[in-house]
């Protein structure tokens, strides 16, 4: 009798464990988005006379919406404390970033120094390699996992299985979950999850972002390196470089 007694438990307990983990498959997932904009302009005697007038940091939030596999990726606010200068609020005020997980597709809108560029482009491909080191984001467990994107730029993940769709900030996924943590050392960026609102999401506003005449992925890449070097020298000194690959970087994000 005792050992159909335990059974029974045992049963309850594995059916209330199973009905017990959600899995979320809409929702939309603010991140605070940090980035220490000081380091990014390097330590030139141009750059030197910009940091007296610009806050160490610049802090935004983001959101992303996403259901029946699809995502858009926008700007929602500025941090309040945070006083951003005009030339650095533009970009993140207007960039967009949207996916069909379902369809493979993936499309873009970046501003650059006041000129907008558009991407439609399959869905970006990312190697990632994943660690057995774990932390909690939002309320969630989630999993470490080092990816490498430009050819040359470490991205350090944290991802939710919980959460059904593999995306993640900007143009960064390919996960099996949703990154609601993400750092990227070599851009001195970070972005976590602050909330997940699974009520009231917008469906309608997961459109793709449209242009008549879109780039590729590779198709921006040679033309922001080309016009680059209509800006710059190839006799740059060492700091000039690194603002010049930040620069890369943050458009084709």
């Amino acid at each position: 009798m005792k050992k159909i007694i335990y059974s029974i438990l045992i049963a309850l307990l594995i059916c209330g464990s199973s009905y017990a983990q959600q899995f979320i498959d809409k929702a939309v997932i603010e991140y605070e988005v940090k980035t220490n904009v000081k380091k990014t302009i390097g330590n030139g005697t141009w750059a030197e006379m910009l940091k007296e007038n610009m806050p160490q940091f610049k802090t935004a939030y983001f959101n992303f919406t996403f259901a029946d596999n699809k995502s858009i990726y926008k700007f929602s606010r500025w941090d309040e404390s945070a006083k951003v200068p005009e030339f650095l609020r533009r970009g993140d005020e207007e960039n967009i970033w949207y996916f069909d997980f379902v369809n493979d597709k993936f499309s873009m809108q970046k501003d650059v120094v006041g000129s907008k560029f558009y991407v439609s482009d399959s869905i970006p491909q990312i190697e990632w390699k994943i660690s057995n080191e774990s932390r909690q984001i939002a309320g969630f467990n989630c999993r470490k996992a080092v990816g490498k994107i430009m050819d040359s730029v470490y991205v350090f993940a944290f991802y939710t299985d919980e959460i059904t769709i593999s995306g993640g900030p900007c143009s960064i996924s390919g996960l099996p979950g949703m990154i609601l943590g993400l750092t990227i050392p070599r851009m001195y960026t970070s972005f976590i999850a602050t909330k997940v609102m699974v009520n009231g999401v917008n469906v309608s506003a997961i459109k793709p972002v449209e242009s008549k005449k879109p780039y590729t992925n590779a198709g921006l890449k040679k033309t922001i390196n080309e016009r680059i070097k209509e800006w710059t020298s190839e006799d740059d000194d060492e700091d000039s470089k690194m603002w010049r690959n930040q620069f890369i970087w943050g458009i084709l994000l």
